[in-house]
């Protein structure tokens, strides 16, 4: 009965042990980004909304893009409150080349957006040089 019990315990030790020295997995190589779907949606989409109070508060009606005299890319992009109350978002522009990478120096400082009650109103952006090619709105909420 003793050399039983001492080999049912040398048995559980060394179980113990071999399991808790499991070796590591081989690393595969390069990895797939997590989540592309997600992030990949300032590069596919005109306006992306940052925040789940944003997604449920504010829609974008349209996006008017056209040319200045001078060239460059203006932006008007019309949002409007869908709820019964006043809101404050921040609303920024980043424009793009025509593959769709940022232009240097192109992306504007957040700006304070107050919608009351229902309210639609118009944001314009213009861009500073004549690079830009199209344009990426992002709405995100105000603390």
């Amino acid at each position: 009965m003793k050399n039983t019990l001492i080999a049912i315990s040398l048995l559980t030790a060394s179980t113990a042990f071999l399991g808790g020295c499991a070796l590591p997995a081989h690393d595969a190589g390069p990895y797939v980004p997590v989540d592309t779907v997600m992030n990949g949606m300032e590069h596919s989409h005109g306006i992306v909304l940052m925040d789940p109070q944003v997604q449920y508060s504010v829609t974008c009606s349209s996006i008017v893009q056209k040319k200045t005299d001078d060239g460059r890319l203006q932006v008007t992009a019309y949002l409007q409150n869908r709820e019964t109350r006043r809101i404050q978002v921040q609303v920024n522009c980043v424009f793009k080349d025509l593959q769709g990478m940022p232009t240097e120096g192109e992306e504007t400082p957040f700006r304070n957006l107050i919608l009351t009650e229902n309210a639609q109103e118009p944001l314009i952006f213009t861009a500073l040089n004549t690079n830009a090619e199209g344009c990426t709105i992002r709405v995100r909420q105000a603390h």
